[in-house]
């Protein structure tokens, strides 16, 4: 079993997840999406007809600016299926790669778990502290929701809580690692993930509170970000479903291969 056994293994788990991802995202999230434009276009249209009210009567829409500045607008309709397509497809089949390079690592590095069920928890473990984490602290949010003027600040503290979730997972595991001979499997477990979780909520409490909401709908807000988050579930649990089986398959393979040169070494 060689990384490369693994990074192709990744690479189509990855693949076939962004497919199922790309079905959610489409049947739940777009429509979300639509909702969130609409707001936001409401919102803009408002002071627009107030000016327009004060002026001489000519009208000049955004289709114009964009027309007068030279720009190509990309349609609604190919934003939703081809460019959603392609961007979970790219991200997806990426990420599966990282994580059956990942697991490929981790083998006998794991106490005495199987290829298998080292796999399900590099997965695990890759989805609480890369997604669910920072999605818990900083959420996504739809368009007309956030200023421009701190997108950099948001985009920075949504990576330092990535990092820090990151770190401190793999730090959790080293420190599995040694406790697993001397406590047993269930203390290790429970001593691991509660500091886990203890720095995770100290964590949250330290890094800032972003809220520029507004008077978005807490409705489509909400919608959207379930969508969002039921989107990324898919993505990473395809992944580490569909991974889990296939490395499973491969250790047995190479089990009976194995046993079958130990059988003709020893006749």
């Amino acid at each position: 079993m060689t990384p490369r056994n693994f990074l192709v293994r990744g690479l189509l788990a990855g693949f076939i997840a962004s497919l199922f991802s790309f079905a959610v995202a489409y049947t739940v999230g777009e429509p979300q999406v639509d909702a969130a434009i609409a707001v936001e276009e409401a919102n803009a249209a408002a002071p627009a007809d107030a000016t327009a009210e004060h002026s001489d009567g000519h009208s000049h829409s955004h289709a114009d600016e964009d027309a007068e500045a030279g720009g190509t607008e990309v349609s609604r309709e190919k934003q939703s299926t081809l460019g959603l397509a392609t961007g979970i497809l790219t991200v997806g089949t990426a990420l599966g790669g990282v994580i059956g390079l990942a697991s490929a690592f981790a083998v006998g590095r794991i106490g005495r778990l199987r290829p298998s069920q080292s796999t399900a928890l590099v997965a695990l473990v890759g989805y609480v502290s890369f997604s669910l984490v920072p999605f818990l602290k900083y959420p996504a949010n739809p368009p007309a929701v956030g200023s421009g003027d701190t997108i950099g600040d948001r985009t920075l503290y949504y990576f330092i809580v990535q990092g820090i979730a990151i770190l401190a997972a793999i730090v959790a595991v080293l420190v599995a690692r040694r406790l697993l001979d001397r406590i047993g499997t269930y203390r290790t477990v429970l001593a691991t993930a509660g500091g886990y979780l203890v720095v995770v909520i100290v964590m949250a409490l330290a890094m800032p509170t972003v809220n520029e909401l507004g008077d978005f709908p807490a409705d489509t807000l909400w919608y959207f970000r379930l969508a969002s988050l039921l989107t990324n579930v898919t993505l990473w649990a395809g992944i580490g479903i569909v991974l889990v089986g296939l490395i499973g398959r491969l250790y047995e393979q190479e089990s009976v291969k194995a046993a079958r040169r130990e059988l003709a070494a020893s006749l």
